[in-house]
C-alpha cells in the first residue's frame, strides 16, 4: 500500500551483515539473508527522523541475488591479547525500501511539530543528499548508500515465492509501543517472512504475534523544558495535516 507521505529509496553496499541474534553472543556472526525490519528502520533513521513520528516500513525488494563471503575480524578482547573470529557477510547487496511514517502517539508534548508536509519533504530531501548521517546495513563496517528510485523499477534477480524461517523482525521500545503489553517495556520480535517475486512485505511490528520482553524500560522525556527538542513553536500556527 502507499501512504501520501510515502518515500521509496534503494540502498547498495559491498558488504552486509544483519545478524542472526543466534550467532551474536559467540563473536562469530552469522547474517541473516534478507534485511531486518529493524535494519530498514535504522536506515531511516539515519536518513530523517524526529521523536514526533514513527517510521513504519512497509515493503523491501531484493535486487541482486544473495551471495555471502567469510571474513576474518579481531575482535575486542578486554583480557589482552589477539583473537580472530570469522563472520559470514552479505556482499555486493542492493535493496529498494518503501516506507512511510505515523505520528508517535506516545508522544503528546510533540503534538505542535506534527507537520506531515514538513516532514515528508525534508525526508524526500534527505534521501536525495544520501542521508543526514552515514548508512549502515546491520553493524558499523557495512557502509552503504542511498538514493531515491522508484519502487519495483528494474529487474530483481527473484521469481516465485521463497518462505523463510523464523527471524528477527525488530524491537520495541516504550516510547514506540502501541500495544498494551507492551507499554513501559524493551521486547524483541520474531516473524516468517516470504518473499515473493523478490518482495518482502513486512507486517507491522504491533502484528507480530511471536514477542518476548527483555527488560522494563521509561519514556525518555523530550521537549522545551528539557532542552532537547526546540522550534517546535515555530511550526505550531501551520497547517497540521492527519495521517489517512
Amino acid at each position: 500500500m502507499v501512504y501520501r507521505n510515502t518515500v521509496e529509496f534503494s540502498v547498495t553496499a559491498d558488504y552486509a551483515l544483519f545478524s542472526d541474534i543466534l550467532t551474536r553472543t559467540g563473536g562469530e556472526k552469522f547474517s541473516y539473508p534478507i534485511p531486518t525490519y529493524e535494519s530498514l528502520k535504522g536506515i531511516l533513521h539515519s536518513v530523517y527522523w524526529k521523536p514526533t513520528f514513527v517510521w513504519i516500513v512497509d515493503s523491501v525488494r531484493i535486487v541482486n541475488p544473495v551471495r555471502t563471503v567469510r571474513k576474518g575480524v579481531r575482535p575486542l578482547n578486554y583480557g589482552g591479547g589477539n583473537d580472530l573470529a570469522y563472520c559470514t557477510y552479505l556482499c555486493d547487496v542492493e535493496y529498494q525500501v518503501r516506507a512511510h511514517f505515523e505520528w508517535n502517539e506516545n508522544r503528546p508534548e510533540l503534538a505542535e511539530d506534527r507537520n506531515e508536509h514538513k516532514h515528508h519533504n525534508i525526508a524526500r530531501r534527505m534521501i536525495e543528499r544520501g542521508g543526514r548521517r552515514d548508512i549502515y546495513l546491520g553493524t558499523r563496517e557495512c557502509h552503504g548508500y542511498v538514493e531515491p528510485c522508484v519502487f519495483d523499477e528494474g529487474k530483481s534477480c527473484y521469481e516465485g515465492e521463497i518462505p523463510y524461517a523464523l527471524m528477527l523482525h525488530g524491537i520495541t521500545y516504550a516510547d514506540e509501543a502501541v500495544c498494551p503489553e507492551d507499554k513501559g517495556k524493551m521486547t524483541v520480535r520474531l516473524w516468517q517472512p516470504v518473499m515473493k517475486n523478490g518482495v518482502i512485505d513486512f507486517i507491522r511490528p504491533e502484528e507480530c504475534t511471536i514477542k518476548r520482553c527483555i527488560r522494563e524500560m521509561d519514556i525518555k522525556p523530550f521537549g522545551k523544558l528539557q532542552g532537547n527538542f526546540i522550534g517546535a513553536e515555530e511550526f505550531g500556527g501551520g497547517d497540521v495535516i492527519e495521517l489517512d
